[in-house]
Parts: C-alpha cells; sequence; structure tokens
C-alpha cells in the first residue's frame, strides 16, 4: 500500500478525496488534516459516520513527510504555496487542488496574489492526462486543473486545428453551486441561488487565463463567460468555435478520443447527470457553416476536481490511472 494524505478535508473536495481514498486498492489514507486539527473526519462530515472516524490533526509538514509518500492538498490558493516548498524539500509528492501553480508567475501575479514559490513553478506538471500523461508519470508536483478550464480544454483540444485564425472562442459556462466551495456567501446564499440564474466575473474570470495559456492561445481570444445555476453538482460547457475547411467534426472528435478512458463522446447534446460522480467528460459536437458549437460536461467536483486529482496520483505512482476511480454516474 502506498501511504497518502490529505491537507485540507473540510471542504466538498476533501469529502471526495476521502470518498475516493477510502475503497482506493492501493492508496492508504495515513493523514488527514485541515488548518484546525482537534477533530474527526464523521465530526466534520457526518456522512461518514459508521464508514470512517480517523482523526483530522492541524496540518504539518515534517508529520506529512513522516507517513506520507504523497499529499493532496485541498486548500485554497495563497495556502498551497505554504506547504508545497516544504513537502517538496522533504522529498514528498504533491498534488495541488488549488491554482497555485497552474499560471506562469506573471499571469499568476496578475489574477491571485504575488507567488511565494516561483521555483516549483519551474517542474510542475498541469494535470490533464490527455495533455500531459507521460509528464505526469515522473512529475513531483502536479497543478491539478480548474474544473472550467478542464471541461473547456477538453472540448476545444481536438478543434484548434481547425479554427480560423484571429477568431474569437467563446465559452458559455454553467456549474453547479458546489463550485463555489463550501464557505457562505451572499451570492451562493439559498435565496439568492434558489429559482435564479446569473453569469458573474463574466471576461474576466481566474479560469479564462488558464484556459489561453493552456491551450496557447492569446487571453484576449478567450471568451469566457460563467454562470452559478441552482444544483448542486455538475458542469456543462457550450463553446462556440469558427472553423475552416469542410470536415466531419463528429469523427474528428470520435478519432481525437479514441484511446481516451474518461472522455465520452456523444451522438446527442450532453447534460450533466450522466456524468455526476464520474470522472467522465462527455462530448458532443454539432457543425454548420464554418461554426462549430461544442457541449462538453463534468463533475466539477470530480472530474473538475478530486477524482482527477487522484487519477494524477495514480500515474504519479506509477499505477492504472483509472484505479479506485467511480465508473457508475448517479443517476437518476
Amino acid at each position: 500500500m502506498i501511504e497518502v494524505g490529505i491537507v485540507g478535508a473540510t471542504g466538498y473536495t476533501g469529502l471526495e478525496l476521502v470518498k475516493i481514498l477510502l475503497n482506493h486498492p492501493q492508496f492508504h489514507l495515513a493523514y488527514i488534516a485541515n488548518s484546525e486539527g482537534n477533530t474527526t473526519i464523521n465530526k466534520l462530515h457526518p456522512s461518514l459516520n459508521g464508514v470512517c472516524e480517523d482523526a483530522v490533526e492541524k496540518a504539518d509538514t515534517a508529520k506529512i513527510a513522516e507517513v506520507c509518500s504523497l499529499v493532496f492538498l485541498a486548500v485554497p490558493h495563497k495556502t498551497a504555496m505554504a506547504y508545497v516548498k516544504p513537502l517538496m524539500e522533504l522529498g514528498v509528492k504533491v498534488v495541488d487542488l488549488s491554482a497555485d501553480y497552474r499560471l506562469t508567475q506573471d499571469v499568476y501575479e496578475e489574477f491571485y496574489v504575488p507567488h511565494t514559490d516561483t521555483k516549483n513553478l519551474e517542474h510542475v506538471v498541469y494535470g490533464l492526462p490527455e495533455m500531459n500523461r507521460e509528464q505526469l508519470k515522473s512529475a513531483r508536483l502536479v497543478a491539478n486543473p480548474g474544473c472550467f478550464p478542464t471541461s473547456a480544454i477538453l472540448g476545444l483540444l481536438p478543434f484548434l486545428d481547425k479554427r480560423k485564425e484571429g477568431t474569437p472562442i467563446i465559452i458559455d459556462a454553467k456549474t453547479g453551486v458546489s463550485g463555489a466551495g463550501k464557505k457562505l456567501s451572499e451570492t451562493t446564499h439559498f435565496v439568492n441561488v434558489n429559482d435564479n440564474l446569473f453569469a458573474y466575473n463574466p471576461l474576466l474570470h481566474r479560469h479564462a487565463p488558464e484556459i489561453a495559456q493552456k491551450l496557447g492561445v492569446a487571453f484576449d481570444e478567450v471568451n469566457f463567460v460563467p454562470h452559478l445555476v441552482p444544483i448542486t453538482r455538475g458542469m456543462i460547457s457550450s463553446i462556440y468555435l469558427q472553423v475552416e475547411d469542410d470536415f466531419d467534426a463528429f469523427e474528428l472528435l470520435k478519432t481525437y478520443y479514441k484511446n481516451e478512458k474518461n472522455v465520452r463522446v456523444s451522438e446527442i447534446p450532453v447534460n450533466m447527470k450522466n456524468v455526476a460522480g464520474t470522472n467522465f467528460c462527455d462530448i458532443y459536437v454539432k457543425h454548420k457553416g464554418n461554426m462549430l458549437f461544442i457541449s462538453s460536461a463534468i463533475d466539477n467536483l470530480m472530474r473538475g476536481a478530486s477524482s482527477q486529482a487522484v487519477v494524477n496520483a495514480n500515474l504519479m505512482m506509477g499505477l492504472d490511472e483509472n484505479m479506485g476511480i467511480s465508473r457508475i454516474a448517479y443517476v437518476p
């Protein structure tokens, strides 16, 4: 068994990590921590009563290094940097679910905060297996992608070579409220979310530069508008791309992902329910004239965070990438 830990067990992604790792055939969850400690995981998450009552400690990098070969950081941006630097020095492999290592320093500091661990930016691997599978196998630090970028990038990758040069990439994305995290805010208050639908931070959302940078296009060419919808979990991106040439978009999509176990090409428009609780990304495409419509659906807490993190960890530790990952959706 490979000893692993979680720092940041309090939130939704931390809970999903615990649930996956408790059933993982090769990872043993040896360490669970948050910023306070002095409790048990079932007290943080009563849904785990009778399932797991492990202690939740106050996070300590020296203790992590004593008991873990790899650790998942399910903590906010800026906080993650404070852990990664000493953990890397102590020889612990890290999968970071925050934004701290996803971007180059200049772009990160423009949209977040000053970076305090620029050394480790030099050898981080972006954790999208469909892009970087071979690099992930030898990685010591992985930046787990954002949920919106995962959905958008996977939808766009097969068609970038067909895009009409200089035309905008338009991404209209919708997410469940769990994507905003566990902490209550005026935006995510029940009274505001219930029976409501609205865009937030249009065109300037922090995930837009991540999408642009990983696709290798200019930030000004990515027009990303996220929306909050009154559902618990799930994400769907409607992507509009102007293309050149006459080609069979569906066949191109099928060919591009023919060997990918976690991307499913759909003949009908996708929906969020069919991927809930899984690591699948379902993608649909429709071609009309010079316009391409791409629709991709993921579970924002799973493929958009925790299950993708475990896939990355599997690759880092030389295991089958889908080991321990659920492939059956929460339907109905």
